[in-house]
């Protein structure tokens, strides 16, 4: 099994990246997020409700960047990253399986309500002159959730 792991140095700094990637994400830095993908990384998304799979490719940072954008229109985001697991994937590539729960809080009958999406990503992450960055970044939809919120730091 000693093939199968990824140096704890590797290791970390892509733990580091899926992580940048929500922080980014739920600060709007959208042209941050960009950054984390290389030249030719691709983000693919699904398109709920009708496919919870990865259906919309968006190719290139720019293409990342503007696909992200729409969250411009939801007050606040907070995504928690549940768990991470990376593999190898050729030298200097590896690949990933992580899990997220991803609120999404807006307005709804002048109260707010938390669209709630337990989703994985499957990654492939290849290592640039600037360190890791993703090279397809494939989005999984698996529950979808709405709840009244009580308060946010967007009053009640």
């Amino acid at each position: 099994m000693a093939g199968l792991v990824i140096p704890v140095a590797e290791w970390a700094a892509l733990h580091d990246l899926v992580h940048r990637y929500a922080a980014r994400v739920d600060e709007r830095d959208f042209a941050g997020v960009a950054q984390l993908f290389g030249g030719d990384g691709v983000l693919v998304l699904p398109d709920p409700p009708h496919d919870f799979g990865p259906v919309r490719e968006h190719p290139s940072p720019e293409g990342v960047a503007a696909a992200l954008s729409v969250l411009d229109d939801v007050p606040l985001t907070a995504h928690g990253i549940t768990g991470v697991v990376f593999d190898p994937g050729g030298n200097p590539a590896a690949r990933g399986r992580i899990t997220c729960v991803a609120h999404h809080v807006g307005p709804r009958d002048g109260r707010f309500a938390d669209a709630v999406w337990h989703r994985h990503y499957l990654d492939r992450y290849a290592k640039t002159g600037g360190g890791w960055r993703f090279a397809r970044r494939e989005a999984h939809l698996d529950l979808l959730d709405t709840r009244e919120v009580r308060a946010t730091r967007l009053g009640r």
